[in-house]
């Protein structure tokens, strides 16, 4: 399928799918003509991709991905690499969650002061 036929059934944009390409996260075959050209695997690659990122994961953070993007992750991370990125960044979350609670409470002394 040539790349709009992707974004289509990939509930995405062209664009979105030339940046995950740019990334190294999407890897299209050429046709002579230069066209992008995609198997249906590209769509569980890029609905794979999209929750990924909706995760708060980078394009950076996904290529620990790369081995699983065709798999989809069902049950959570396949590769163990992608345990590990996941791991990092909810440690990320929970220490600007610590520091937000911390900015609350001093929030809250103010206005009772």
């Amino acid at each position: 399928m040539l790349i709009g036929e992707l974004a289509n059934k990939a509930g995405t944009t062209i664009k979105a799918l030339r940046y995950y390409e740019q990334e190294g996260l999407l890897h299209p075959r050429r046709a002579p003509n230069g066209y992008r050209e995609y198997d249906e695997a590209a769509v569980t690659q890029v609905s794979t991709i999209k929750a990924l990122l909706s995760l708060g994961l980078t394009a950076n953070d996904l290529r620990a991905f790369l081995p699983c993007l065709g798999e989809g992750l069902p049950d959570g991370p396949i590769c163990p690499d992608s345990a590990r990125v996941i791991a990092r960044k909810l440690s990320d979350v929970e220490g600007k969650i610590a520091a937000l609670e911390v900015l609350r409470g001093r929030l809250i002394e103010a206005l009772n002061s």
